[in-house]
């Protein structure tokens, strides 16, 4: 399948699609967003990357060059954001073609790219992607609300409770 993967730019055309596949995968996301994520790529905030294979969509990547998470923004470091693969095309190739595309797409403009990834178990194949792409821990331990978690502290296990990865860009 992954020869039939096409990645491209999100456009205003592949609004409708994408968002009744994401209502039909379980995973529903507004027009809003997407308009926002648009707007923001119209202003070179970020880039949204489309996946489609046999024209119809199977997933989805953000690139934020300026990220929320205080150690990427500090040190100049794009996340890549909200990796999402529709559940039939999983293990298929499309995550991998997202992240290399990218990737590609940071390679000579940013010395590394970062992502943060949630800790419990519906992120564990995200986890094991990442590390097999070459990612690894930032070294600043675990975050809620891309705030540093303390010893001793308490936080709620949700998609907001992350650990953020980095890849040197050779």
């Amino acid at each position: 399948m992954n020869s039939r993967i096409t990645i491209g730019i999100l456009a205003e055309s592949d609004i409708p699609a994408i968002i009744q596949a994401m209502l039909e995968s379980g995973s529903p996301r507004s027009d809003e967003y997407y308009r926002q994520c648009l707007d923001e790529q119209v202003k070179n905030k970020r880039i949204v990357l489309t996946a489609f294979s046999g024209g119809h969509f199977g997933g989805q990547a953000n690139l934020i060059f300026t990220s929320k998470y205080p150690y990427f923004r500090e040190k100049n470091i794009p996340e890549i954001n909200d990796l999402f693969v529709i559940p039939e095309y999983r293990d298929k190739g499309v995550a991998t073609a997202l992240m290399a595309e990218a990737e590609a797409r940071l390679r000579g403009k940013f010395h590394a790219v970062g992502l943060g990834v949630g800790l419990y178990r519906d992120y564990g194949n995200a986890q094991k992607l990442y590390v097999k792409l070459g990612y690894i821990p930032d070294g600043n331990g675990i975050c809620y609300k891309n705030t540093a978690v303390v010893p001793g502290a308490s936080v709620t296990v949700d998609d907001d409770l992350l650990m953020y990865f980095i890849k040197q860009l050779l």
